[in-house]
């Protein structure tokens, strides 16, 4: 083919000299005036016609093939051409300036793009593997259905069958034949020469060997007997068999129960590789012969001998250690440990005449005694060989009755003057007085000990001598800080709760009124002490956060903060009368906080006390005239005692003198609860002239006019509450539960609604509502995955998109709910109530519990938690949820909000949604 076609060797050479084409086939060449110039001949045709072009200089190769790389494919409408159109040029400190210059605006534009470029990449990654997702990721939720799966159902599965062929199923046995004596003679002979020839060589003609069959001879000229060799090997196989067994009787010889036994003696007792502990034997052998005096090399050489399981070695090793080494400690100590108990003592007692001053010789000997007398002698003969050692004044102490304990006491405090912990002993010993003196001494001999000071204040405190315990802690201060000693806030702190845990109240008040403001700076002292005393509370050291408060209300009489910091730590921890009586107290200097006001007549409210509330709102009102909250904490008091006349009367008051949104809505809705939907309307009305943009009266107005079945009425209170609150979510939530009935105009609302309001989640979960309602649970799950997408934290979302799956479906659900919503009470509501439909009580009940934990304020949860309580809980159960409700107060949730607020039922709705 013209492909394949070799290429003609002289194609691109120049012609040879006098080469004229077609010379061959008969035809001429001719020349012309212009190749021959003037005088020549006509078949003179010169050479130089036909030599070969002169060869270019190197640079115009390069020149060419620059000019070459200038072409349109090499050109880029951006960066130009490819190549260097400046190669030829020098390069200098100009051009490599201006090169650092474009390559950090480059890396500069890079760094700026980079974020942009990988959230693009992330999410084309994202995009990605949600449209091709791994096979893993198709199976999790068949993975996490793994976990169910009971032990009874693991074990009824069906066994995987044989999928390979009957051949290999039952392969042939292998057939293994013994190779014959004379063959393995005649492998052995093979190799061998020999160095003469034998008489029947000589006879049978040279080295021919005979057909009849000769023996073989070996180069000793000694016959192999194999089958004599095979009885040898028989042999020791019997003898091997006959250590193990008996050829009598047939029974095993091997004691069964203690082969384990002599197992363990066999196998080693450490982890190391032998061949280490061979080297350690050896290096630490040859540290001890170069130092015998070296105690660390025996104790090493008998504890590696014991980890060997070498006990009788190491005790070896370490006695003659102990010979070579008498005056060591640490060598009678290890000694005492790998001698046995009965032998130990007279090793000890042969350390302590080396020793008599050692205390641990002493006290190891005290040890090994069993009997507590001879524990007293002991220790009575150490104290005179070491009688200043506290350690042993307090072993010996200890053992002691109580009367000869203070004898021994007061030995010990003369002997070791210095010591705090002996000093406080027999302080506790002795009686009032003689307490005081010895304190006294104590402070006289160890003059920078705070725990002297301490226990004098708690010893006065015990006896009833309050006064002197705040003397004595202010002393202290100043005695130590006189004698140089650094008062550590912290230290001082701690030893006050740990005086309150013990019972010396007064001591611990007292620390803390001396000590916590020492060190803190003036702009830093309000900060630092609320942190004190909220430490203080989360640690249940509740005087030592009382007297905090104290120091803060003195310090900040007029701080609004500090009051209510204080009247909150008094209601949770305190009693109603001193929560009282601090109120009292924070009113007479914060006469406008309305918040002390209102906390104080709540109190009175609550233990029944209407007159003193009455009262106390009374004051409130001469002080804070124009309050609206406590002209509505006013007419709450009087509605909750069924004295509703007085309620509207102090509603016309504040809407005369206090006229804001709320009164008028608190007005119609006193109206509303009393059955007088006309007045209510009225109120209403004349409210909204006032206030338009009040969203709560708008709904108050529909609600109404539903109630009284006029639905055009309550469609037009809420399209014209639109039109004033275009970003009230309930407003448009309340004209969409109207047009329920017709799905479409729901639909059209609630879109026009996320138009108005984007990415609320309540808007979202009514919209996937109603299209359950409408029986179109297909547009509902189409309606929750863009709800999802748009509000992918919303825990209402999730709880409700949890219970719209399959019931095998709903625990992958939670899954994925509980990792983007972790802290959403919703999700762990949600989470508990599944729980609660698989009949898991203890899981259901830990979810609840971890709803309320979270958010204390959301009712639903307390309400489907007493529920369950009732359900599944015992009476116990029943009341502490009820109790800890009640405490928490909760004023939000879908379900308590729509039972709290209901006008039918009013209060009575929490009642309700117990049991509801």
């Amino acid at each position: 083919s013209l492909v394949s076609r070799k290429r003609r060797e002289f194609i691109g050479m120049p012609a040879p000299p006098g080469y004229v084409p077609g010379v061959g086939r008969g035809a001429t060449g001719f020349t012309t005036r212009s190749d021959i110039g003037p005088a020549r001949e006509a078949d003179d045709a010169p050479d130089e016609r036909h030599m070969p072009p002169p060869k270019k200089p190197a640079h115009d190769d390069d020149e060419k093939g620059e000019d070459e790389n200038l072409n349109d494919a090499n050109y880029d409408e951006f960066s130009g051409y490819g190549g260097s159109l400046c190669t030829r040029d020098p390069y200098e400190k100009d051009d490599e300036e201006a090169d650092r210059i474009y390559s950090s605006v480059d890396d500069r534009m890079d760094e700026r793009r980079r974020e942009h470029r990988e959230r693009r990449f992330r999410e084309e990654m994202e995009k990605f593997r949600k449209e091709r997702p791994k096979i893993q990721q198709q199976f999790v939720d068949l993975k996490r259905d793994l976990a169910l799966v009971s032990e009874d159902e693991w074990l009824s599965l069906p066994e995987v069958g044989d999928a390979r062929n009957k051949r290999q199923r039952n392969p042939r046995a292998e057939k293994f034949t013994p190779a014959p004596d004379s063959l393995l003679a005649k492998g052995l002979s093979a190799g061998q020469t020999t160095a003469q020839v034998d008489l029947r060589e000589q006879l049978q003609g040279g080295i021919a060997t005979p057909w009849g069959g000769a023996s073989t001879s070996s180069a000793g000229g000694a016959d192999i007997d194999m089958k004599k060799i095979g009885q040898a090997r028989t042999s020791l196989m019997d003898i091997k068999l006959t250590q193990a067994a008996d050829s009598v009787t047939g029974q095993t010889v091997v004691d069964p129960m203690g082969y384990l036994t002599d197992l363990n003696s066999v196998i080693p007792q450490h982890g190391a590789d032998i061949n280490d502990v061979k080297k350690a034997r050896l290096l630490l052998k040859s540290v001890r012969e170069s130092n015998l005096k070296h105690p660390p090399a025996w104790i090493a050489s008998a504890r590696l001998e014991e980890l060997t399981g070498k006990m009788q070695e190491a005790r070896n090793l370490i006695m003659r250690g102990a010979e070579e080494c008498p005056r060591s400690e640490d060598i009678w100590m290890e000694a005492s440990r790998l001698i046995p108990a009965d032998q130990a003592r007279a090793v000890v007692a042969q350390g302590i005449n080396h020793l008599p001053q050692s205390v641990r010789l002493w006290v190891r000997a005290a040890e090994l005694e069993s009997e507590p007398k001879r524990k007293r002698r002991v220790f009575r003969k150490a104290l005179e060989q070491v009688p200043s050692s506290v350690r042993l004044w307090k072993l010996a102490v200890e053992l002691e009755e109580p009367e000869d304990a203070r004898v021994m006491l007061r030995r010990a405090v003369e002997c070791c003057p210095t010591s705090v912990d002996l000093w406080l002993a027999l302080a506790k010993l002795e009686t009032y007085e003689t307490a005081r003196s010895v304190l006294n001494q104590a402070r006289d001999n160890v003059p920078t000990d705070r725990l002297i000071w301490i226990t004098a204040a708690k010893l006065e405190e015990a006896h009833k001598n309050l006064p002197m315990v705040g003397k004595i802690i202010d002393r202290a201060v100043a005695a130590l800080q006189v004698a140089g000693v650094e008062i550590n806030r912290d230290l001082w702190l701690k030893d006050a709760e740990e005086c309150e845990s013990s019972g010396s109240m007064e001591t611990a008040r007292a620390i803390v009124r001396t000590v916590v403001g020492h060190g803190i700076d003036e702009p830093d002292r309000k900060r630092q002490w609320l942190t004190d005393a909220e430490g203080f509370t989360a640690r249940e050291a509740f005087e030592c956060a009382r007297a905090v408060y104290a120091k803060l209300i003195a310090a900040f009489p007029a701080k609004k903060s500090v009051w209510l910091a204080a009247a909150h730590f008094e209601k949770n921890h305190g009693t109603r009368e001193a929560l009282e009586s601090l109120l009292v107290n924070a009113v007479s200097k914060c006469p406008t906080a309305e918040a002390l006001w209102l906390m104080g007549a709540k109190s009175k409210w609550l233990a029944d006390d209407i007159p003193g509330a009455r009262y106390i709102l009374a004051n409130a009102f001469k002080a804070n005239p124009n309050s609206e909250e406590i002209w509505l904490a006013a007419v709450r008091l009087e509605s909750e005692n069924n004295d509703f006349e007085r309620a509207r009367k102090l509603l016309l008051r504040a809407r005369n003198q206090a006229s804001t949104a709320r009164v008028w809505m608190k007005s119609a809705r006193l109206e509303w609860c009393l059955g007088e939907l006309e007045q209510a309307k009225a109120l209403l009305n004349e409210g909204l002239r006032a206030y338009p943009q009040f969203d709560k009266m708008w709904m108050m107005l529909g609600q109404i006019a539903e109630q009284e079945g006029n639905v055009e009425a309550a469609r037009a209170a809420y399209n014209e509450g639109i039109q004033r609150c275009r970003q009230s979510v309930p407003l448009w939530l309340l004209l969409a539960r109207l047009e329920m009935g017709q799905a479409t105009r729901a639909r059209s609302i609630l879109e026009r609604a996320r138009v108005n309001n984007p990415r609320v989640p309540q808007l979202w979960l009514e919209a996937v509502r109603t299209e359950l309602k409408s029986g179109q649970p297909q547009m509902a799950a189409a309606t929750m995955s863009r709800a999802l997408q748009q509000c992918p934290t919303a825990g209402q979302l999730w709880a409700e998109a949890i219970f719209m799956e399959a019931r095998p479906q709903r625990r992958a659900k939670s899954v994925d709910a509980t990792k983007k919503c972790e802290h959403d009470p919703h999700v762990l509501l949600a989470v508990g109530r599944l729980f609660w439909c698989e009949r898991q009580i203890n899981k259901a009940r830990d979810w609840f519990q971890r709803a309320v934990k979270l958010d204390s304020d959301f009712g639903d949860a307390w309400a489907n938690w007493r529920r369950f309580e009732l359900q599944h809980g015992t009476e116990d159960q029943q009341r502490r949820v009820a109790a800890l409700c009640e405490a928490a107060e909760p004023r939000h949730g879908e379900l308590w909000c729509s039972l709290a607020k209901c006008p039918a039922t009013g209060d009575c709705a929490l009642l309700n949604c117990w049991i509801s």
